[in-house]
């Protein structure tokens, strides 16, 4: 038998092969439209910084203060000293900005989403998930011991008729607001309706919903106006508010009890109190950034509208998330190169990450982009479709 090195090395090698090697890039400048990667500059779309807030001075200033007066690090876990008035000010602030009772702040999305499921659910108990949630959500489920059922993406239908079988003590439907990979949005008002029939509860994940979604960014139940004690939303902080981290908001009795039982949340050292800080001030412009919010959808029906492609095709997103398909490996990676060229990054994403043949460029639009960014990507992907032949490797 092999031994372990050798093993990692057939499969890195085997990854090679089929096209399903990631890399790291060397960020070496703030993030924002125009970044310097890998030494060289590039016209960026691959930001998850929706508003251009990564960067912004009052959030800058906001983080610098805060850190001359509460130091650059938490010292301790939540429960023991780490829990700065900071954070507390922050959960506060972000629990009365969502519409819900109370909010618990985690380290990272998936840290809350692991947290917040295998706290939750058990045994006796039942999680339900669209196919193509977040890799995060499916490990919540792993984690929590439940029993774990996943339905076609969107399907109302065929998740009602797992409910309607189902004997689990309890029953939570977990769901992104808006898909990474896909940029659409759940059917949440139909999935709320359904925990009202089957006595289930909503966590939605809107990772690329908050700060972007609904009157003054609230996200994505806002959006739709939802409102039940049913719901359990998160929301990173690291997208749309441009800093790091995420929440959970919920009931005070959902929060108090994640407190108490949420691993995730228990036993690790919480973000610097300065971050909260910068989140303070991010969540500030969130608020105030309508005008933010509309340049960014501008840039959104910019590319829709003058994107024409015969060969790729662009999935119906109306969000920030503009999948362009390709479909072969080395194809999708070989348009990502060309436009390398160009002086544009767009990532390639690739199975697992989406499923097989559906291999893409995620395009992610900002507000920080122009009218013309847009137009110098739309013209190197009309130019890329003439010049890469199709099954080209990269």
């Amino acid at each position: 038998m092999s031994n372990l090195l050798e093993s990692l090395q057939a499969d890195l090698e085997k990854r090679q092969t089929l096209g399903l090697m990631r890399q790291r890039r060397l960020l070496d400048s703030p993030q924002a439209e125009h970044i310097t990667a890998n030494g060289q500059p590039f016209l960026s779309f691959c930001s998850n910084d929706y508003l251009g807030l990564a960067n912004d001075a009052a959030l800058v200033t906001a983080l610098q203060q805060a850190a001359a007066e509460a130091g650059v690090g938490s010292g301790a876990s939540n429960l023991i000293t780490g829990h700065h008035r900071y954070h507390d000010q922050l959960e506060q602030a972000l629990a009365a900005f969502v519409g819900k009772p109370a909010a618990l702040l985690f380290s990272t999305g998936y840290m809350a989403n692991i947290g917040v499921i295998s706290a939750l659910m058990g045994r006796e108990d039942a999680v339900f998930s669209d196919k193509l949630n977040h890799a995060c959500l499916n490990d919540g489920a792993f984690l929590s011991r439940a029993t774990h059922h996943r339905f076609p993406h969107n399907d109302v239908a065929a998740l009602e008729k797992l409910l309607q079988t189902s004997t689990a003590r309890h029953k939570l439907i977990a769901a992104d607001g808006v898909f990474s990979m896909d940029g659409d949005l759940a059917p949440l008002a139909e999935y709320l309706a359904l925990c009202e029939r089957y006595d289930a509860y909503l966590y939605v994940d809107d990772a690329h919903g908050f700060g972007v979604l609904g009157p003054q960014g609230r996200g994505s139940l806002r959006h739709l106006g939802l409102e039940s004690p049913r719901l359990i939303m998160m929301g990173t902080l690291g997208k749309a508010a441009g800093v790091a981290g995420a929440f959970v908001a919920g009931e005070k009795v959902v929060i108090e009890y994640l407190i108490q039982h949420a691993n995730s949340y228990i036993y690790t050292t919480p973000a610097p109190p300065p971050l909260s800080a910068a989140l303070l001030a991010s969540l500030h412009e969130i608020e105030h950034g309508d005008a933010r919010r509309k340049q960014l959808f501008d840039m959104i029906a910019l590319l829709k509208s003058e994107l024409s492609l015969t060969r790729w095709h662009l999935l119906p997103s109306s969000t920030a998330i503009q999948p362009l398909v390709v479909g072969d490996n080395h194809e999708a990676l070989a348009l990502s190169q060309y436009l390398q060229t160009c002086g544009i990054l767009v990532p390639a994403i690739r199975p697992p990450t989406v499923p097989v043949r559906t291999s893409r460029l995620r395009i992610s639009l900002s507000a920080a982009h122009s009218e013309a960014n847009v137009r110098a990507l739309i013209n190197a992907l009309h130019a890329a479709e003439r010049d890469i032949p199709a099954g080209a490797q990269a």
